[in-house]
């Protein structure tokens, strides 16, 4: 009891969530019968970190109250590129269009189904990234609590239709590279008092 939630991850079919859940409601039975209070409305949700459970976000939004979507792995599996492997990480960009367009519809989905979606993962401190992932319409970003600060105000000096715009934009562009460069672009013409939160990316 308590304010807690349960995340399943590497989900990547629905029969999954449906067997977790029937385990959930046992337990549940097992509580009210011992007489121990419990939180009878427990939040179950799932990691959406491979691309499986992206695009059947909208099977997995009908049983679950919330999705987290783990952009690290996800863009792993999404480009087939092994982060950690010095020989092909070069590949490895959460803001690739195909990324994006897996976080999109996992978005859409929760909201078609007044459910949350909230993203973790390296992207979501990525200063370039927060204003995309904003125009995509996340409920909520986890980080690490040293990365708050900048992010909030990187979040406060963009309009929820700027960020907008900035995403239908980044769907156009073909690969990473282009859109993390137009990025950049955008943050030193138009929000040039942010310069200092993309940890020198303009030194390149």
């Amino acid at each position: 009891k308590g304010n807690i939630k349960i995340m399943l991850p590497m989900v990547s079919r629905v029969e999954e969530v449906i067997r977790t859940k029937t385990a959930v409601d046992d337990i549940k039975r097992e509580l009210y019968n011992a007489k121990i209070d419990f939180d009878k409305d427990i939040e179950v949700g799932i990691m959406v970190e491979v691309p499986s459970a992206a695009i059947m976000a909208h099977e997995f939004a009908k049983y679950v109250d919330f999705f987290s979507l783990g952009t690290n792995d996800l863009t792993q599996y999404t480009l087939a590129v092994d982060r950690n492997n010095e020989r092909v990480n070069d590949i490895y960009d959460s803001l690739d269009p195909s990324v994006l367009s897996l976080i999109k519809m996992t978005i859409d989905a929760a909201h078609e189904n007044n459910i949350w979606a909230g993203l973790c993962g390296e992207m979501a401190a990525d200063p370039i990234a927060v204003p995309l992932l904003v125009g995509l319409g996340i409920d909520e970003l986890s980080m690490a609590p040293v990365f708050i600060p900048e992010v909030k105000k990187i979040i406060r000096e963009v309009s929820f239709e700027e960020c907008k715009e900035l995403a239908k934009t980044a769907f156009s562009m073909r690969s990473g590279a282009t859109v993390r460069k137009y990025m950049k672009d955008v943050f030193a013409e138009r929000f040039p008092n942010m310069h200092k939160y993309l940890q020198g990316d303009f030194d390149e």
